[in-house]
């Protein structure tokens, strides 16, 4: 199969199972990975609509509608910028914080058991099985390293745009 292909493939697969366990662990508010990028972006200080935009690699407009959405489900909320003006100010609530740490621990359950070839109490990933050998995830981090580093050089890594 084409690499390009591979990647696509098993970043869907994976993005998937770990959208299905999340549901399971009883976040099942129909957030997207494109809500989860924003929670990243918007870490610690905050940022305003516009930053938030630059950081998604979306435009102004965009980035408004997802701080409205985000806003409306309790995830965000705007606050008078710090340096005066019109700005606001976005930053994330409690019950994002809480997501994103949930969203973390099944994560890292996930790649664990991907890397043990573990089964986690179930029938393994997807429900399929993945075998006893796992995958060596430590090697597959640095190739895809090297494959960025390949592909991007030294400049800074462009947004990953939420287009999914």
């Amino acid at each position: 199969m084409e690499l390009a292909f591979l990647l696509g493939l098993g970043f869907q697969l994976l993005l998937g199972e770990f959208t299905r366990r999340l549901e399971e662990s009883g976040h099942a508010d129909h957030l997207r990975p494109l809500h989860g990028m924003a929670f990243q972006a918007l870490k610690g200080p905050g940022a305003t609509a516009s930053e938030l935009g630059e950081r998604l690699g979306v435009t102004k407009q965009a980035a408004g509608q997802i701080v409205d959405d985000l806003e409306r489900r309790g995830y965000v909320r705007r606050e008078p910028h710090p340096e005066g003006g019109r700005r606001k100010l976005v930053v994330l609530t409690q019950a994002a914080v809480s997501h994103m740490e949930a969203a973390g621990r099944v994560l890292h359950a996930l790649e664990a058991e991907l890397g043990h070839g573990g089964h986690g109490g179930r029938a393994g990933v997807g429900g399929s099985g993945v075998g006893g050998s796992g995958v060596d995830l430590p090697v597959l981090r640095a190739e895809l390293g090297r494959l960025i580093h390949a592909l991007n050089g030294d400049r800074p890594l462009p947004a990953l745009r939420p287009a999914w």
